[in-house]
């Protein structure tokens, strides 16, 4: 009898690979963090050297430097550290809706075209070129979080520094991802990413007692070609 063994290999390896999109900005000292918050900086903790074989840094910055997963224990005391929440919400298909220069707030009618067959990931891009920036970003609205709570989603991501905007205390879109048990990145870079569906994977680090991850998050194609637009 004939093995097809490697014949499916051979097929395996004639499968273009699936583009990926890499939207994490680039973390190091020019990294912007929320004011007073702690910034990042680094240096070399063991040297190569005759009596060294390795160089290793000490860091020191925000778990909120860029791109971010917000555990529940951000914004309400008692809630999960990031290192205990469940990773599914971080790891499959998901889309990507353009609300471009909508203003200071993703209102409902913003992403109201692309709600037809949602998957439970949504990333909005709110501007042609990402804001790390406090001074001035778009956030998310209630009704919007809402909204698409009402669509079975488990994750929310933005390419600005919140869902909240800078100057607000009752954080009520943070708040909103509390009721609902969604998990949120923020800071994301979706500049060049069309709109569309995408498997996402960004993986928050297991630690147990932090308010926030790092995330390396990238989009990869779906099978087949092409991103699936809405």
């Amino acid at each position: 009898m004939r093995s097809n063994v490697p014949r499916s290999r051979a097929a395996h390896a004639a499968a273009p690979a699936l583009k990926i999109w890499d939207i994490s900005p680039a973390v190091d000292e020019r990294a912007a963090v929320f004011p007073g918050d702690a910034a990042y900086s680094q240096k070399l903790h063991f040297a190569l050297s005759p009596g060294c074989p390795v160089n290793v840094h000490t860091l020191t910055f925000s778990p909120h430097t860029g791109a971010h997963a917000d555990a529940p224990m951000h914004y309400a005391n008692g809630a999960p550290a990031i290192g205990a929440v469940d990773l599914l919400p971080y790891l499959g298909p998901c889309r990507v809706i353009h609300c471009l220069d909508c203003g200071p707030l993703v209102e409902p009618q913003h992403i109201a075209h692309a709600l037809d067959q949602l998957p439970p990931r949504v990333l909005l891009r709110t501007a042609t070129a990402a804001s790390q920036s406090w001074a001035l970003f778009t956030a998310i609205a209630p009704a919007t979080l809402a909204l698409l709570a009402t669509k079975n989603i488990t994750l929310v991501g933005i390419d600005t520094p919140s869902v909240d905007p800078a100057t607000s205390q009752e954080l009520p879109s943070h708040q909103l991802l509390l009721k609902h048990g969604l998990r949120v990145l923020e800071n994301l870079v979706l500049d060049e990413v069309p709109e569309g569906d995408y498997e996402l994977i960004a993986l928050p680090l297991k630690l147990t007692k932090a308010d926030a991850s790092p995330v390396r998050a990238v989009l990869r194609e779906l099978p087949g070609g092409g991103t699936g637009n809405p």
